[in-house]
């Protein structure tokens, strides 16, 4: 399938790697088809691009190689919205945004992709650990979390 993007081109993008998510993303219901564009392989950020609105496209991260302690419970009726038969085919990004100096993660809105079905949704976290600005990493550093930073 021809994806046409306004930050890449037209990219050729096969029909097996478009992640549905059905709910959309929080502010965004009426767009459910994206893809995950990989810039490298040992890249540590992503790009979420839209296949049906060129100009949507997010930046996303694995949260776990920012925070080793995050986790996002999956009720049982989620794993059957995502078809997810075992937790270990559950993939989870992080939004990414940049305030300031600062590489921040929706941690209270992480996205669950299913890795075998391609199905995903974005989750909303009750506990108030988590912000929607949690800091990742400082703009520059050399891949050190930006809570171990020092000023």
């Amino acid at each position: 399938m021809e994806v046409r993007t306004t930050r890449f081109g037209v990219l050729s993008i096969s029909d097996d790697r478009i992640i549905h998510i059905p709910k959309g993303l929080l502010g965004f219901s009426q767009f459910t088809r994206y893809a995950l564009l990989e810039p490298g392989a040992d890249a540590a950020f992503f790009w979420l691009q839209c296949v049906d609105e060129p100009s949507l496209a997010f930046v996303v991260t694995d949260p776990s190689l920012f925070v080793s302690d995050y986790s996002v419970p999956i009720r049982p009726e989620q794993m059957g919205d995502l078809g997810l038969a075992k937790l270990e085919d559950a993939q989870v990004f992080v939004i990414v945004n940049k305030v300031d100096q600062t590489l921040t993660g929706n941690m209270q809105g992480p996205l669950v992709i299913n890795t075998v079905n391609k199905v995903g949704e974005q989750m909303v976290l009750a506990e108030k650990r988590w912000t929607t600005r949690h800091p990742l990493v400082r703009v520059g550093a050399t891949n050190a979390p930006a809570h171990a930073m020092s000023a």
